[in-house]
């Protein structure tokens, strides 16, 4: 009979250990409270400040806090080396192999997943310009004097300008004597606007997916395979995230892990964006209330803040 108590004490401890490991399993889907704020790098091009738009939108919808700056691309990687930015969603690639890289391989930067397939980045002029005969990197200088020795870039410190600073530097196709004109993604824009209407010649930075290759008729020159790479500049882009940052903040991880975009989504955001004036995040939202159906992907296995499973708590946030 000695046994009896001995076997009730034992069966007292494990129902009392049952809370217990139900509560270590809750705690287990909570993030530390460093990752209830999502810090992203934006760098002043519209399809980033789309792609950044709807991943805040159903982060805030998640119940987290999402926060971005706009800074200059080298400024973006030094920042997540710091740990002051905690994503950026804009590693285009090859073309910012050389800034990248580095901090990559060092371990300063993590690059979890391309989340763009298809897209394009290299220099480009009007269609009119195409048409005359100028349809190659190695056709600009011939044409120098009605070009204006310039090639227009975006921000100072962008990987494209850099290319075709490199360009200049090594004299390619005859480009020594020209010179880069640093501006932004507006002000370069402008710029091919107002030169489009009265059919004067430029050459600038041109990518995909992006509004331009719908509100202006315009090509892409090719022969740029050394510099831009091959395809047209044909690019691949990557979420990257400060070191270690997947791992430490598992949710906000595994929707990262997931999180993809399309050529058509980001044209459509970025149509909103540009062309109909609408606040980023009030065109992102609208396209997602459009499409819900892109949730489903995206939050897979991903919860709230609060440890709820993340689709349904979204999909009602955007009244879908």
């Amino acid at each position: 009979m000695k046994s009896q108590p001995i076997l009730w004490a034992l069966a007292g401890v494990s129902l009392a250990a049952v809370p217990l490991t139900q509560a270590q399993a809750q705690s287990q889907t909570q993030e530390p409270e460093s990752c209830q704020r999502v810090h992203f790098a934006e760098v002043g091009w519209t399809d980033i400040q789309a792609t950044t738009a709807l991943a805040s939108v159903v982060l805030e919808d998640l119940g987290y806090e999402a926060t971005s700056d706009t800074v200059s691309v080298p400024v973006a990687y030094a920042g997540m080396k710091g740990g002051d930015f905690d994503v950026f969603l804009g590693n285009w690639m090859p073309s910012m192999k050389s800034i990248s890289d580095p901090y990559i391989e060092k371990g300063q930067v993590d690059r979890p997943r391309a989340n763009l397939e298809g897209a394009k980045y290299t220099l480009a002029v009007p269609q009119y310009v195409i048409d005359a005969g100028v349809t190659s990197m190695a056709d600009l200088d011939e044409h120098a004097d009605q070009f204006g020795h310039k090639l227009f870039g975006i921000e100072a410190g962008n990987d494209g300008n850099m290319i075709i600073q490199q360009m200049i530097d090594d004299d390619a196709f005859g480009l020594g004597d020209w010179q880069l004109v640093d501006s932004s993604e507006a002000g370069m824009l402008a710029e091919v606007k107002a030169r489009t209407q009265t059919d004067d010649w430029m050459v600038f930075l041109g990518w995909a997916p992006h509004p331009m290759n719908t509100n202006f008729d315009i090509g892409y020159l090719s022969g740029g395979d050394d510099y831009f790479g091959p395809d047209y500049g044909g690019a691949t882009v990557y979420t990257n995230t400060r070191a270690g940052y997947v791992d430490e903040c598992g949710n906000v991880g595994q929707f990262l892990q997931n999180l993809s975009f399309t050529l058509d989504m980001e044209n459509e955001v970025m149509g909103s964006i540009m062309d109909d004036g609408e606040d980023e995040k009030d065109a992102a939202r609208a396209w997602l209330k459009a499409h819900p159906d892109t949730l489903d992907a995206w939050l897979e296995g991903v919860k709230t803040a609060d440890g709820e499973p993340g689709l349904p708590v979204v999909k009602k946030a955007l009244g879908v």
